[in-house]
C-alpha cells in the first residue's frame, strides 16, 4: 500500500497540499470528479512488464494483474499510456477496466504480434479522432511495421492519438512510446522523429501529452531535447533546439526530490534517482500534481516499473 511518506514527497510538502492529498486517498473517485468539472486531465504513464513464463511467484503476470488494475482504479486516469503489453494482458485489462476504450497495436507486425505501447481512455470523456491517430515505428522507416533502425537490437514505436472531450469538443494528443534501453544514438534519432511527428499534427492549436518507458533520466539529451534545451543530437551537424518544448509535470512540481526512482527490477526500491518512466506535455496544460506509485503488498508489485501519475489543468 501506498505510505503517507510517499503521499508526503509525491503530491506536496505543505500542508494544504497534505490535506488535500489525505482526502482523495478515502474518497474514490474525487479525483476524476474533480478533474472533469474543472477541466483537468488525470494522466497515468504505466510500464506493466510483459508477461513470460520467466516470471514465476510473485512476479507472474496472474499474481500481479489484480494489484495491476487496483492501482488503476484508484489512480482512475482520464488516459493512461502502457508499455510492454502484450495483447493478452491487454485483454486481461479490458475485461477488468469496462470503462476504458483501447487504442494500439503490436510492434512487431502492426497487428497483436508483439508488445504494446497502447493508450485507454475514457469512454465517458473522450472519443477518439479516426481520422487523426495511428503509430510509427522509431527507424528510419517509420511507415513499416516491425522495423528497426539507429543501432537498437529491439523493435521499438510510439502510437499516438487525437481525443475529442465529448463535453467541449476540444482535442487533445496523445503519444505513447518506449525507447531503447541500451542505444544512446537511437534514443536521439527517437526523440527528434517524435518532435517531428508532433509539431507536423493536423491541429496546432490542441495540447500534446507525450508518455513512456524512456529508459533514460531527465538529463539525458534526448530528454533535453525534447524539453526545450540546444543539443547535439545523433545524425545531427551541431546542437539542435526544438520550437516546441514541452513540460516535464515531475520535475516542474519536484525539482528537488532526490528519490525519484521508477525502474525497480522486482527489488521494491524507492530511493535514487532513476526515473526513466515520464510524462511530459505541452505548455498549454498546466501542471497540478504528480507522483510515483509505490503499490505493493505482501511482497507483490504490479510491475519491475513504478508508474508515473500526473494531474494537469487544461484551461
Amino acid at each position: 500500500m501506498i505510505t503517507a511518506i510517499h503521499r508526503l514527497c509525491a503530491w506536496g510538502s505543505n500542508a494544504v497540499s497534505v490535506l488535500v492529498v489525505l482526502v482523495v486517498s478515502m474518497v474514490p473517485g474525487l479525483v476524476q470528479a474533480e478533474t472533469k468539472e474543472s477541466g483537468g486531465l488525470q494522466l497515468l504513464s504505466f510500464n506493466v512488464r510483459y508477461q513470460t513464463d520467466a516470471d514465476g511467484g510473485t512476479r507472474h503476470w496472474k499474481k500481479r494483474f489484480p494489484l495491476a488494475v487496483e492501482l488503476v482504479h484508484r489512480m482512475s486516469p482520464d488516459v493512461m499510456g502502457v508499455q510492454e503489453a502484450l495483447s493478452g494482458q491487454l485483454d486481461d485489462l479490458q475485461k477488468k477496466l469496462p470503462d476504458y476504450a483501447v487504442f494500439g497495436v503490436g510492434r512487431d507486425d502492426g497487428k497483436r504480434r508483439g508488445e504494446h505501447v497502447s493508450v485507454f481512455y475514457r469512454k465517458d470523456r473522450f472519443r477518439i479522432d479516426k481520422e487523426d491517430c495511428g503509430h510509427f515505428w522509431l527507424s528510419d522507416t517509420p511507415q513499416d511495421p516491425g522495423s528497426r533502425s539507429w543501432g537498437n537490437g529491439i523493435t521499438r514505436m510510439c502510437t499516438w492519438l487525437r481525443l475529442v472531450d465529448q463535453r467541449s469538443g476540444r482535442g487533445l494528443y496523445v503519444f505513447n512510446t518506449h525507447w531503447d534501453h541500451r542505444h544512446q544514438g537511437s534514443r536521439e534519432q527517437a526523440a527528434r522523429l517524435i518532435a517531428r511527428r508532433m509539431a507536423s499534427r493536423k491541429s496546432p492549436q490542441d495540447p500534446v501529452v507525450l508518455m513512456g518507458d524512456f529508459n533514460v533520466v531527465e538529463k539525458n539529451p534526448a530528454i533535453r531535447y525534447l524539453l526545450g534545451e540546444s543539443v547535439p543530437l545523433d545524425g545531427g551537424r551541431g546542437p539542435e533546439k526544438w520550437a516546441s518544448p514541452l513540460v516535464d509535470v515531475f520535475q516542474q512540481l519536484h525539482p528537488d526530490c532526490k528519490n525519484r526512482r521508477t525502474y525497480h527490477g522486482w527489488a521494491g526500491q524507492r530511493e535514487g534517482m532513476a526515473k526513466i518512466d515520464h510524462v511530459f506535455v505541452s505548455r498549454e496544460l498546466k501542471p497540478l500534481a504528480a507522483e510515483i506509485c509505490y503499490d505493493e503488498r505482501e511482497g507483490v508489485y504490479p510491475s519491475d516499473h513504478y508508474p508515473v501519475s500526473v494531474r494537469v489543468a487544461w484551461p
